[in-house]
């Protein structure tokens, strides 16, 4: 599978996907103009929504209504590499959501797949070649 990535110019990065472009940009702080998100940004959300379909689709199998369903993503950062050292994934449910389904609608969060993808990391090749351009 190929996902093209492109430069368009300044800080921005783009990449090609199955019929989609997804952009990103830098803040205006760090060279970018802020006209999208930052990488990292598409990251943290890949999590979210990961976690939110696996949570959605629970939710529409059982025929349980979400209307007010939430998912928020939280994160902590270590005080000296700002790496991520713990994100946070509040299922907020209907106030008439089934309580026999709390601790099932959890683990279907679970099992996220791009959660999965940090669990058991891929391994990362990184070379060079000559462009076909």
């Amino acid at each position: 599978m190929e996902m093209i990535i492109s430069f368009p110019g300044g800080k921005k990065v783009c990449s090609t996907y199955k019929g989609f472009t997804v952009k990103t940009d830098q803040p205006v702080d760090e060279g970018g103009e802020g006209t999208a998100p930052e990488p990292f940004d598409l990251f943290l959300a890949s999590i979210g929504t990961c976690a939110g379909i696996y949570v959605s689709s629970f939710c529409a199998e059982r025929q349980i209504d979400s209307t007010g369903l939430k998912v928020i993503l939280n994160f902590q950062r270590h005080a000296t590499t700002n790496m991520v050292e713990q994100i946070d994934i509040d299922i907020q449910l209907p106030p008439d959501f089934p309580p026999k389904y709390k601790k099932a609608v959890v683990k279907a969060a679970e099992l996220c797949f791009v959660k999965k993808h940090l669990i058991s990391p891929p391994q990362f090749n990184i070379f060079t070649s000559l462009s076909n351009a």
